[in-house]
């Protein structure tokens, strides 16, 4: 049995899901609107503000479909009612970053400079504080999206275990190792 696939998602305010003859979900919220193609044999009812996902069987292939897709719904819920916000921290001597409209500017170390285009779907905003490290902050409703263009980014300089150099998320904790004068 399902534990996730189970449970009722409960709808926001302002906040309505249809189902199209071509199972396809439309979340719609104050935020925007998300499109999400399901499995024919996966049912969706909209009941008293509640979303309840029902399978055939209890196939291994059901099951596992049965969870994805309450799990890909909630988060099309919760994307359009508040959106997802990623923050990644530039760690490193002349590291910086420059956001123009939807192009992102990152001077990381190489002898050029590296110019990301980033979705419409995208809001990026770079700021840099004195005596800080420069901070991307990515905000989207598309919670898939907006975490595949952060791992993107943090790929073209992933932190190092020595120095602990590179692109990591706010918060996220960098194993470091001691160099050579450790085997001393």
């Amino acid at each position: 049995m399902s534990r996730i696939g189970n449970l009722p998602i409960n709808l926001p305010a302002k906040v309505t899901v249809t189902v199209d003859d071509d199972n396809v979900i439309v979340v719609k919220g104050p935020l925007g609107q998300l499109r999400q193609q399901i499995n024919p044999d996966i049912r969706v009812e909209v009941e008293n503000n509640q979303v309840v996902l029902k399978r055939p069987s209890d196939s291994k292939n059901h099951k596992s479909l049965h969870g994805l897709y309450r799990a890909l719904i909630a988060n099309m819920v919760e994307g359009v009612s508040k959106g997802y916000k990623k923050e990644l921290e530039l760690v490193g001597v002349g590291y910086r970053a420059e956001a123009k409209g939807q192009n992102l500017e990152l001077s990381l170390g190489f002898s050029h400079e590296i110019i990301i285009q980033l979705p419409d779907e995208i809001k990026v905003e770079a700021r840099t504080e004195r005596r800080s490290n420069p901070v991307i902050t990515l905000t989207s409703i598309d919670k898939q999206l907006i975490g595949h263009v952060a791992a993107k980014i943090r790929s073209l300089r992933p932190p190092e275990p020595f120095k602990g150099k590179g692109i990591r998320f706010v918060g996220e904790y960098i194993r470091r190792k001691a160099g050579k004068s450790a085997s001393v």
